[in-house]
């Protein structure tokens, strides 16, 4: 399982009759100690309602297949949580609706 932010979407209107009706969203995956975005975007099948610029947890494989909405379908990657918070060694990485250390570094002063 690795956890991503959504990036964007994309949209097939020709594709394998077994992709048809799914949510295809572009993931980048997040290295959980830093937090930060690292790594070449992918495109994931949403089994949540994922939106962009949230956090979500994504599994590969054969794993990306055992979902309700994947079964049977042709899959690599799937999304299959909305992450609320994620704490690392005691520690408050991230929180859902509040920003990131680095974001908050780089927000213009006010």
């Amino acid at each position: 399982m690795i956890l991503a932010r959504v990036r964007g979407n994309v949209v097939s209107t020709n594709k394998s009759e077994k992709l048809t009706g799914l949510k295809l969203l572009i993931v980048v995956p997040i290295d959980i100690e830093s937090f930060e975005e690292k790594g070449a975007p992918l495109v994931a099948i949403d089994t949540v309602g994922a939106g962009e610029g949230e956090v979500v947890m994504c599994v590969s494989g054969s794993s990306s297949r055992q979902t309700a909405l994947t079964d049977n379908k042709p899959s690599d990657l799937a999304i299959t949580a909305i992450i609320d918070s994620v704490e690392l060694r005691g520690k408050l990485v991230f929180k859902k609706h509040e920003e990131t250390p680095k974001e908050k570094k780089n927000a213009p002063n006010a």
